[in-house]
């Protein structure tokens, strides 16, 4: 089922490569949508997908960055509307 998901990722997030492999990774799951760090030092992830891609995306946040210290994670689930049509590094 697809869905939509804005996810606020929180730690030590930026200037880790965190915008370049989220890209990669939601590239390689069709996810669509985009990435970008916010002001506060966090990261914002809106996409849009099939949910059990949305969860592997949760996933390799929370485990698969190297460089990354993740503290915290808010998802919030809505519907899917399709639209984006890719997915993007915003800046």
């Amino acid at each position: 089922m697809k869905k939509f998901a804005h996810i606020r990722v929180y730690g030590i997030v930026q200037g880790v490569g965190m915008r370049y492999s989220t890209y990669r990774k939601a590239t390689a799951l069709s996810l669509t949508g985009y990435v970008k760090n916010l002001s506060d030092g966090s990261v914002e992830i809106k996409t849009e997908g099939e949910e059990k891609d949305i969860m592997a995306l949760i996933d390799y946040i929370r485990t698969g960055l190297r460089w990354a210290q993740v503290d915290d994670m808010d998802v919030t689930w809505g519907e899917y509307k399709g639209k984006y049509n890719d997915f993007d590094i915003k800046y």
